[in-house]
């Protein structure tokens, strides 16, 4: 796992933070400088934390979980999509539903909603409908593929959250400090630190900042979820070598009982 070092950062503008009139107080002791009225992020701190976060994020994925991509902001939507599906992670990139987190029985029920949709396209029942049924069906199934598609494998509450943009996905971040869903994030100068678990302060307004911070985080995800496959090999492979012992000890003990047991006298 490689975290980018400090001028890479420096490239991809991960410095930049807001005006300093937009500031947040709480963000002071990652704030390095102000230039031209604008705040600088100190680098060594972001790339201190951003190797923090990336090393929990590669145990969560070792341990099977799943982290919930959250991102609805122009700049970061396709960075995100991209990032999180090349991992097999759930990502939210359109307008967070409210309850995601907190009533997340009943978005399990639209979820299956579209299951349910999908399923009478191919068993034939939607061609029986009449044109205009059609026509309502396919476009709630438009919706819902679209707010929810990208979550359609997350049968239970994600491990934790990464978020871009804090500021903007406050509801995201109320609902998993509610649940005390962990919260990864990239947090501006602007954004409150003090409602997420790992801190990556950086430019999160940058197409190129969120991708470098991304790359990272999600290389260490594919490493956790490489070695959790190598080692249910591992557990496998050992489990089928001790059968082979087991087999042969049992094979070995039924002959020495066969020749330990008394001849049979013949009859007269």
């Amino acid at each position: 796992m490689s975290t980018p070092n400090f001028d890479q950062l420096l490239e991809a503008g991960c410095h930049f933070g807001h005006l300093k009139r937009k500031w947040n107080p709480a963000m002071a002791p990652y704030i390095f400088m102000e230039r031209n009225g604008i705040h600088i992020i100190d680098l060594y701190k972001t790339a201190a934390k951003l190797d923090e976060a990336a090393a929990a994020l590669k145990n969560i994925a070792k341990g099977g979980k799943k982290v919930l991509f959250v991102a609805t902001k122009k700049q970061a939507k396709q960075v995100v999509a991209d990032k999180a599906q090349s991992i097999g992670m759930p990502y939210v990139i359109e307008r967070w539903p409210g309850g995601m987190l907190t009533n997340f029985p009943t978005i399990r029920k639209a979820v299956k909603k579209m299951a349910t949709i999908d399923k009478m396209t191919k068993d034939g029942t939607f061609d029986n409908l009449s044109k205009r049924e059609k026509l309502q069906i396919s476009r709630q199934r438009a919706k819902l593929e679209k707010t929810l598609g990208s979550i359609a494998d997350l049968n239970r509450l994600p491990s934790a959250l990464f978020v871009v943009d804090v500021l903007k996905e406050h509801i995201a971040v109320a609902e998993a400090n509610r649940l005390g869903i962990p919260v990864f994030a990239i947090v501006d100068t602007n954004s409150n630190p003090n409602d997420v678990d790992f801190v990556i302060p950086a430019n999160d307004d940058a197409s190129k900042s969120i991708e470098i911070i991304l790359d990272t985080i999600c290389s260490a995800m594919a490493e956790g979820l490489e070695e959790r496959k190598a080692e249910k090999v591992d557990t496998e492979a050992a489990g089928e070598g001790d059968a082979a012992p087991k087999r042969e000890r049992r094979r070995v003990n039924r002959k020495a009982e066969a020749a330990e047991a008394p001849a049979e006298i013949p009859a007269e």
